[in-house]
């Protein structure tokens, strides 16, 4: 019996075969690839899409119940955004070691109680990057706070979890993965998960 809710072991018959992957660009985030694919049917078809080397989202829970948020400049989309703390997952970095990395730099705090929480795959259609979900609790200020990266600027501030699922609401919050994180973050908090 298969223990999966919704996974099959008979998806063959919807599986794609790469014959040829070529690198389009490769640049300090990103990795663009054109492949040529068998399809399921035996036609030939084009894939475009960005390999990434994944990332961490942090769910920052102070001991007041209070959310850590940052405000940052998003360059693609040219606005501020509001998001959890969050990184890339630098070559061979186990992902507990990015969350506690970014979580430090970011903030400037840490936390003894971490929890991986899930994965999410914020593209599907164009890219393999995954983002895995942690909750930080026992956040402890470091006297020297935030060690933001060269170029990097970034506002903190905190809100409680009501508040921060009301600006998801209105359209405050737009931010993927801060987003499913919120939504995590609401089950572990509000009911046990």
């Amino acid at each position: 019996m298969n223990n999966h809710l919704v996974s099959r072991t008979d998806e063959k018959h919807l599986i794609e075969v790469e014959l040829e992957s070529t690198q389009a660009y490769h640049g300090h985030l990103l990795d663009v690839r054109v492949d040529r694919v068998r399809q399921p049917d035996g036609r030939e078809a084009t894939r475009e899409y960005i390999r990434h080397q994944g990332a961490v989202v942090v769910v920052p829970i102070l001991d007041n119940g209070e959310l850590v948020f940052e405000r940052q400049f998003r360059y693609p989309l040219r606005r501020v955004f509001l998001e959890f703390p969050a990184g890339k997952i630098e070559a061979g970095e186990d992902v507990l070691m990015t969350g506690q990395r970014e979580l430090l730099e970011e903030t400037g705090y840490m936390a003894s109680d971490w929890r991986h929480l899930g994965v999410l795959h914020p593209c599907i259609g164009y890219s393999d990057e995954r983002i895995e979900i942690f909750s930080a609790r026992g956040l402890q200020r470091t006297p020297e706070g935030q060690r933001l990266d060269e170029g990097e600027f970034v506002e903190l501030l905190t809100l409680s979890l009501d508040t921060a699922l009301e600006a998801v609401r209105h359209g405050e919050i737009t931010d993927g993965k801060t987003i499913a994180a919120l939504f995590w973050a609401e089950k572990i908090m509000r009911s046990g998960w």
